[in-house]
């Protein structure tokens, strides 16, 4: 037999269609198990191996994933990602990291080369905005992070959670008096959500609500602390670290060392500069670790949508 077998090779010794070949090396789920088996079987004996480049000519597994993050300074996607990046290289996959800043133009952009690559699947970062439909052609290849989806596999954040712990903890040290800073309430989970558990969370509890909005950086929240400061408040929960930061900061200017300040994030830095500052971890490095497996599994045959709520740590 000739060294450089072929598909048509294959095919003509297991007694089946070069079709049914091509789906056993691509691994397709569809193919019987004794098909298979026999296929295998002459792909065994003969030693064929078929190539990446021909592979990937069919759509084959190159055991390459894409992840598209929003932000590539983003602290929280950063650790999700690195928990994900473990995973991912010990099943023997390669990561293509794309950003897509905020932009479902570039999401969908990114997601057109990462199909014509013939990538194996992608994780998506979601954030306002981003339009699922996008991701459907990708079905069982397709984790999506934090947003809630429908026809796609997800694992979203309990932002009202990390709300709820961070206020817990404040109430628990004797603060009556909390107000809140956020992010703009169009910010569908960040904003709004976070947002909303602070007020609900004031509400059930008899507290005064007190907040102001703007944009997730620490400069908005810096110009936002004047707007909620009064002689009666005792704490101001932050709905991120890079908020609390800025808090922080705006806080030591104005000599208010009186003031508890808490964050979501459970961001390393911010706890080694500033102790005293509590700040709730939402999960990251757990959901990042999570997507990469829930991916895997549906790579491997489980085609079974499932939706995850990464609790607080």
């Amino acid at each position: 037999m000739n060294k450089k077998l072929t598909i048509l090779d294959i095919a003509k010794l297991a007694g089946v269609g070069k079709s049914t070949v091509s789906r056993v090396i691509t691994n397709d789920p569809k193919v019987k198990p004794a098909t298979r088996e026999k296929v295998e079987q002459v792909i065994r004996e003969y030693g064929y191996v078929p190539s990446k480049s021909a592979q990937s000519m069919r759509g084959g597994s190159q055991k390459v994933i894409g992840v598209i993050i929003s932000r590539l300074d983003s602290v929280s996607e950063n650790r999700a990602v690195s928990t994900m990046l473990s995973v991912l290289y010990g099943a023997g996959y390669d990561v293509v990291i794309m950003e897509s800043q905020f932009s479902i133009e570039k999401t969908q952009e990114h997601l057109e080369v990462l199909k014509r690559r013939n990538v194996d699947g992608v994780i998506v970062f979601g954030f306002t905005g981003c339009d699922e439909d996008i991701l459907l052609d990708w079905g069982h290849r397709a984790v999506v992070i934090a947003m809630d989806t429908q026809a796609i596999s997800s694992i979203n954040y309990d932002n009202q959670g990390v709300i709820q712990v961070a206020l817990d903890h404040l109430s628990h040290i004797g603060a009556q008096d909390i107000a809140f800073i956020g992010v703009d309430p169009q910010d569908k989970t960040t904003g709004f959500a976070r947002l909303s558990a602070y007020q609900s969370w004031c509400e059930a509890n008899s507290r005064p609500i007190n907040f102001a909005t703007g944009q997730l950086s620490h400069e908005s929240a810096y110009q936002l602390v004047d707007e909620v400061l009064s002689p009666t408040v005792q704490a101001i929960a932050c709905a991120s670290d890079t908020l609390a930061l800025g808090v922080i900061k705006r806080l030591q200017e104005l000599d208010r060392n009186d003031i508890h300040v808490t964050g979501v994030g459970g961001n390393e830095l911010l706890s080694f500069l500033f102790p005293s500052v509590f700040s709730v971890d939402p999960g990251y490095d757990s959901a990042g670790e999570k997507a990469a497996q829930m991916l895997i599994n549906q790579l491997s045959g489980h085609h079974i949508v499932t939706h995850l709520t990464q609790k607080p740590l």
